[in-house]
């Protein structure tokens, strides 16, 4: 096998294995030892593949932060159809997964890694900052269609909205949140900029 394909293996499958137990056993219990364990391959391995554990936990964050450029074209790409308020509720369930939570406690509960991270986000919370500018870019396009008030502080909204989100999905040891129970919060933070695309937010209870 190449060297680079099995390079990629590795990364990947010491990625998922770290995923398992960060959602099993949550941020204290990832050890370099727990991790290999997972996915059943000698330590070496891991730091063939990366200087350190840090290292691997940065590059496993920025992986998954990574996969927020595909679910923001895929908002941006549904602005003007549908209804704001249903566009941000499908955005905030699919941004808050079991495994994206769990990387904002594995980020907030480390340090060294929080410093790590600096370099390529040098404020806030990695994937909520990314989060946020998703969000903030799509209801900006809104904005600029007429769906939402011209004078509508996206920048205001965005953290708003993710900020909240984050709450309602954090923690939760169940099933996540109905879809009705987040649109209901969408719906909150975003009314008082409807104006006259009310119809657009379809901000309506009933």
């Amino acid at each position: 096998m190449p060297t680079g394909v099995a390079i990629r293996d590795a990364r990947e499958q010491l990625f998922d294995a770290a995923e398992r137990v960060l959602l099993r056993a949550g941020p204290s219990a990832l050890t370099s030892r727990a991790v290999t364990t997972e996915a059943g391959c000698a330590k070496g391995v891991l730091h063939r593949h990366f200087a350190d554990f840090d290292a691997f936990l940065a590059e496993l964050v920025l992986d998954r932060v990574a996969r927020i450029d595909h679910q923001a074209a895929t908002l941006r790409d549904s602005a003007g159809t549908g209804t704001v308020a249903d566009n941000l509720t499908g955005a905030l369930k699919g941004l808050f997964g079991p495994v994206a939570v769990a990387i904002v406690g594995l980020v907030t509960s480390r340090d060294d890694l929080r410093a790590r991270l600096r370099r390529t986000t040098p404020t806030g919370i990695p994937l909520l900052t990314e989060a946020t500018t998703m969000i903030a870019s799509y209801l900006a396009v809104e904005r600029e269609l007429g769906r939402i008030a011209a004078d509508a502080d996206v920048d205001t909204l965005a953290p708003t909205l993710i900020g909240t989100g984050h709450m309602l999905f954090a923690d939760r040891k169940g099933v996540p949140p109905e879809a009705e129970a987040v649109r209901k919060v969408v719906t909150a933070v975003v009314a008082g900029v409807g104006r006259s695309a009310a119809p657009s937010l379809d901000l309506k209870s009933g």
